[in-house]
């Protein structure tokens, strides 16, 4: 069976990559979402409420608690958090010894302890895939780096779990597109809209958007495939069955970064494909020569032949299913393929009704397959205390491994409501009594499509008099019509986002906007460097606009001929009337979602030699642009990778001499040893010296 150090170490490097974008990103955005004068102030959640100690970390399991023992308030404590996590994050992708199960560990807490006061702009999906990311993370991590020789009997066990993250992952999201009924998906339509409608897009969306219907069809019908089909070979006894679907995979997550920003999600996505691969796949250093010269036994040939025919197969299968199930045809007078979904919703809930608890047992089966193994490298393992050694951690992580399996299965079942109320009831106390801590989630992405008959954004206008309006242009968002759609992954702009889901509803259902319109009113600087980083693009930096009122519009792309301009729009309704400070409505709805400040933050000494230090290194980072700070400390780090790639083997080869040159004494040769000592390159080179010289 293939190995899979390097997947693990290359999985590791990945999630210490994803929590540094991370962690930074977050932190350039603190003041102004959750600091004294931000949009949801953090301090608000977290208030004594005359409970122990420790169970109030139980219950709110967040470091913040801590931090007026350190002279910090909650928002510079979450700063402090933030820059650690991103200053450890670093180390580990740099240093081998520091990717350890404590450092994930502490990555894990830390980001945990973000979301507990997070609030909305700290509740998507990806946060939560990269807390469980990073507590599987903290399980595959080495404690102690066995020689090379070996592997430890348990090493593969936390790994699996990655791998059924993924399926969950995967699988669910392709699901959900079905299960919610959305026309545009069941009519493979959704592609003409996706593009223009996603919350931030890029340019090559606006190209993408303008290709033919018929291609958007198709590619609906590749993602439906890539989602519900491929993720069952993830458990495919044939290696190549695995490969062609991580490479499915990482196609799909490559076409979302390049049309849409999806900050770290689809970076986090691609760590996950990892779990795929094995050693031989990764090694460039395989032998290709030897395993050729040495004939393989019968028993390898027929096993050969029997995975070569499973693999064709299932392919054949995969094949036929996808052209009955979506009807395709090639039109050859329109040089196109045509395609339309040929199953009902009722056969589609009869299928995933089989298929949700057949796919538990499989990852079941999977991981005893896993278990089994691991108990047989056990086995081979010589000398009773390394054999007790590992006997205890075999048991810890098997353990371990089981456990978790059986929470995730509560948010998996969620895809089927039948299998769920099925599920063993010990699945359901032990999924609630972690609940809290995040270590398994449900998941499904873009479950209905938005947006269809035009994009809903909304435009913030600001006046002095109540007569002129200007609008409010955002740094990410959709608003000016000329303005080339950017490219900030990984970096999320948590305030537009949310932009993008307040435009779905009326301002009501989006509580925090009212308090956005109340700091802009007040000219709240953290919330102003939200909008815009640069003061010259906000239009009322000097002085904060006397009115403010909010209109919803809706966009679409440009058409190819229109020039210098990327959107065009069309006026909908009023979606935030206009409003002043003091005004009878505004303070109406402060006071109805619970937004006024009735106790104003404690002023802290300002004689803290930290709090100091978090300032300082804040007016350093303030006025620099994000998405160019994080592609700075991605590209650095590659550079120092590429550093130590090139010379590390440099260093060990200039101190190979050094060694050499000290004598050693070597035992005699013995008539019966099979191995034949090594010549020294520089003893070699004597011989053949003198060897020439007696033929001359």
């Amino acid at each position: 069976m293939a190995g899979s150090r390097l997947p693990q170490q290359l999985f590791l490097q990945g999630v210490a990559a994803v929590f540094m974008c991370a962690f930074a990103s977050l932190y350039m955005q603190i003041p102004g979402l959750y600091g004294a004068d931000g949009i949801l102030p953090a301090r608000r959640m977290l208030r004594p409420q005359g409970k122990g100690r420790w169970r109030q970390l139980w219950e709110t399991p967040t470091l913040l608690w801590e931090a007026p023992l350190l002279g910090l308030d909650t928002a510079q404590g979450l700063e402090l958090l933030s820059l650690l996590g991103a200053l450890l994050a670093l180390g580990a992708l740099l240093l081998r010894r520091l990717r350890h199960p404590l450092t994930y560990l502490l990555l894990w807490a830390a980001y945990l302890s973000a979301c507990q006061v997070g609030q909305v702009f700290l509740y998507f999906q990806w946060d939560s895939l990269l807390l469980e990311t990073g507590f599987l993370a903290a399980l595959v991590a080495p404690l102690w780096r066995p020689p090379h020789h070996k592997q430890a009997p348990h090493e593969d066990l936390p790994f699996w779990l990655v791998r059924w993250l993924l399926f969950r992952l995967m699988f669910s999201s392709g699901v959900v597109k079905l299960t919610s009924r959305c026309p545009t998906w069941w009519g493979l339509t959704a592609l003409t809209y996706h593009y223009e409608t996603q919350c931030l897009p890029t340019p090559a969306a606006w190209y993408a958007h303008h290709l033919p219907v018929w291609l958007h069809k198709l590619s609906v019908v590749a993602t439906f495939l890539i989602e519900v089909a491929m993720p069952l070979l993830f458990f495919g006894p044939v290696r190549r069955l695995r490969l062609v679907s991580f490479y499915s995979q990482v196609l799909l997550q490559v076409l979302i970064i390049i049309t849409g920003n999806y900050n770290f999600f689809n970076l986090l996505t691609l760590v996950l494909t990892t779990a795929l691969l094995d050693d031989a796949h990764l090694s460039v250093h395989c032998d290709h020569s030897r395993r050729r010269r040495t004939p393989a036994s019968w028993p390898k040939t027929v096993l050969a032949a029997l995975g070569l025919l499973l693999e064709l197969g299932v392919y054949g299968l995969l094949a036929y299913g996808t052209i009955c199930c979506f009807g395709l045809e090639v039109d050859w007078e329109r040089h196109s393929v045509e395609s339309r979904t040929t199953f009902t919703f009722h056969q589609f809930s009869q299928w995933l009704k089989t298929v949700t608890v057949p796919t538990m047992w499989l990852g079941a089966a999977s991981l005893t397959w896993e278990l089994l193994t691991a108990l047989w490298r056990w086995t081979q393992v010589r000398g009773w205390l390394p054999k007790l050694v590992a006997a205890t951690e075999l048991c810890i992580m098997g353990a371990a491994t089981v456990a978790l399996f059986t929470v995730s299965l509560v948010p998996y079942s969620y895809v089927e409501p039948d299998s769920h109320s099925r599920l063993w009831t010990g699945a359901h106390r032990l999924f609630n009594s972690v609940g809290h801590l995040q270590l398994a989630s449900s998941y499904g992405l873009f479950r209905r499509m938005t947006g269809v008959g035009g994009r809903p954004e909304v435009v913030l206008e600001g006046s002095y008099d109540g007569n002129q309006w200007t609008e409010v242009e955002f740094m990410y968002k959709p608003g000016n019509m000329s303005q080339l759609p950017p490219i900030v992954t990984p970096h999320q702009p948590r305030l537009d986002w949310q932009m993008w889901f307040a435009a779905l509803g009326p301002h009501t259902h989006s509580p925090w906007f009212t308090s956005l319109v109340h700091r802009l009113l007040q000219g709240k600087e953290p919330v102003i460097r939200l909008i815009q980083n640069h003061p010259a693009r906000y239009p009322f930096y000097q002085r904060p606009p006397t009115y403010l009122r909010a209109q919803r519009y809706k966009y679409w792309f440009s058409q190819p001929g229109e020039q210098r301009r990327w959107w065009r729009r069309q006026w909908v309704e009023e979606f935030f009337p206009a409003v002043t400070l003091g005004d009878p409505t505004l303070e109406t709805l402060l006071r109805q979602f619970g937004l006024q400040d009735k106790s104003p933050p404690r002023v802290r000494s300002t004689t803290n030699t930290l709090a100091q230090s978090l300032h300082w290194i804040r007016e350093q980072l303030t006025p620099l642009d994000t998405p160019t700070l994080l592609w700075g400390l991605l590209a650095a780090t590659v550079a120092l990778r590429v550093f130590q790639a090139l010379w590390g083997p440099r260093s060990a080869r200039s101190s190979a001499p050094a060694r050499e040159e000290k004598p050693q004494l070597s035992p005699k040769k013995d008539s019966g040893s099979a191995s034949k000592p090594s010549t020294p390159a520089s003893e070699s080179g004597s011989l053949r010296s003198r060897a020439s010289r007696k033929k001359k």
